[in-house]
């Protein structure tokens, strides 16, 4: 999980992409971390994102590093229930306490990927596995 971690980390920005309907869709994202061995996310309660992986948790996730290195991550959204890692991520990025606290209301809502296959790609290049 290192290696996912650490190359979404040097990407900085990444992509997500859900199904609403038989319509992709895709956002940008940059909230992660590492935790208990796993590689967390997080959304938002009131977002269309946290609906469509409720509905359908097939996921994939894209990320571009600077040096032309890309990865796809795929794999099933599993949604935490333990408190701690929420309130984690909003340790690591204290910007998002903003938007999700009581006065507003919005819930972070935390999960990581199970069933998954993470390939690095290098441009006109073989994908090597990084699980």
């Amino acid at each position: 999980m290192s290696k996912v971690n650490d190359f979404l980390t040097e990407a900085g920005v990444f992509f997500l992409a859900t199904v609403d309907g038989d319509q992709p869709k895709l956002r940008p994202l940059g909230a992660h971390l590492e935790l208990d061995g796993k590689v967390i996310f997080g959304v938002g309660d009131f977002k269309d994102v946290y609906r469509q992986l409720q509905k359908n948790p097939k996921t994939e996730i894209v990320a571009c590093k600077q040096d032309g290195h890309w990865m796809r991550y795929t794999g099933k959204a599993v949604f935490e229930t333990d408190e701690k890692y929420a309130e984690a991520m909003l340790n690591a990025m204290p910007h998002l306490r903003d938007i999700y606290n009581e006065q507003t209301g919005n819930k972070m809502m935390t999960f990581h990927i199970e069933d998954a296959t993470a390939v690095e790609i290098v441009v006109m290049g073989e994908g090597t596995s990084l699980l």
